[in-house]
């Protein structure tokens, strides 16, 4: 049984899931000790604990600790993943994408396809919203890595397909998606140092719930600081169903051999102009960096690639503490893997993965 430290490097939720991840698809046992230690509620909360749930759910571990609260966790699988249809529910607005993206590779890479249902929030601070899953994750890495195709339509990636049906904004959460996983998955190393020109960039201003001028203040405002550097955006004004109240603008910029996108979040008296100016700046900020990677899909990226066969190598916006955690704990699980990050904490970096050359 693999032994963690739960309050290594940033020592947040992130090691849990990864752990959880990788537990299942090598059968390997773990335990986690001092889960988020470090934070104003430290251990397993809501969202963490639909994670451990869900998890054991595809490969019937044996769990102790599952519980809100807890800062220990053992877990133990008793066969590999199983495909099938699954649904989880949060119960608060605790984040969706992050729970999907635990459950994504032991379902993507077991024997069969799969559809999940997933019930909380949708779009929450502090994770990824299900915009990002759905138009940088996923396209991202069937552009650059998977194999097998087919398995869905042209424009949909071939890892999974993922539809937010109902909107889940802090504190309300409610919000749905729904996502079909081709499964028989294999993986090939990619290579992102360059990422070419910029081919479009597109604004997406969304509020439930809320009056028209907020989303349409938003678009506005966006509209003009992209256009102020010589940029045209595609603007979207979308007032999608939600049983609460939430807005967001959320830019996606497509490269040649990249994606990246950026999202700010509404809140009470926060005006719809600051929201799009936080989202623009995260964009701007990237693309004169000129690194292929945006700082959140660094260390997203580094799960699916430790999973495929052969060097990995690409270059970061940032290098920042998810990024060395997240590397950190797949060391502990994957010992015949070999992650170097160069560069320091806070600006651009190159990161190398060494993989085994036979199959993950």
């Amino acid at each position: 049984m693999r032994s963690i430290d739960g309050s290594y490097g940033e020592g947040g939720g992130q090691l849990v899931r990864t752990a959880l991840s990788l537990s299942a698809l090598t059968g390997q046992a773990f335990r986690i000790d001092r889960i988020r230690a470090g934070r104003e509620k430290p251990g397993l909360r809501a969202q963490h604990l639909t994670a451990v749930r869900a998890v054991a759910d595809l490969c019937g571990a044996k769990v102790e600790g599952a519980e809100i609260g807890s800062q220990t966790l053992s877990f133990e699988p008793t066969m590999p993943p199983r495909p099938g249809r699954y649904r989880w529910e949060v119960g608060t607005a605790g984040a969706v994408s992050l729970v999907f993206q635990t459950v994504l590779w032991p379902l993507a890479f077991s024997d069969g396809p799969s559809e999940v249902e997933l019930v909380g929030g949708t779009h929450v601070a502090w994770s990824p919203p299900a915009d990002y899953v759905h138009r940088v994750y996923l396209p991202m890495l069937s552009k650059q890595a998977v194999l097998r195709a087919g398995a869905f339509p042209e424009k949909a990636s071939p890892i999974a397909d993922v539809v937010v049906q109902t909107w889940g904004w802090y504190p309300r959460g409610g919000g749905r998606i729904r996502a079909q996983i081709a499964g028989s998955l294999r993986l090939s190393p990619m290579d992102l140092i360059d990422r070419g020109t910029l081919q479009s960039v597109s604004v997406l201003s969304a509020a439930s719930n809320l009056p028209d001028h907020i989303r349409q203040r938003q678009a506005t405002r966006a509209d003009f600081l992209l256009r102020k550097q010589g940029i045209k955006p595609q603007i979207e004004v979308l007032a999608p169903p939600s049983p609460g109240q939430g807005t967001v603008v959320f830019v996606l910029a497509e490269y040649k051999n990249v994606w990246a996108g950026f999202a700010s979040y509404g809140r009470i008296r926060k005006p719809a102009e600051r929201v799009a100016e936080e989202a623009c700046r995260g964009f701007l900020r990237f693309h004169k960096q000129r690194q292929p990677v945006d700082a959140h899909l660094a260390d997203q990226l580094l799960l699916p690639v430790a999973l495929a066969r052969g060097r990995t190598q690409y270059a970061v916006e940032s290098v920042t503490p998810h990024l060395l955690t997240n590397a950190w704990v797949i060391a502990q699980m994957l010992r015949d893997v070999l992650i170097e990050i160069d560069g320091e904490l806070g600006r651009p970096g190159l990161v190398t993965v060494h993989t085994p050359s036979s199959e993950a």
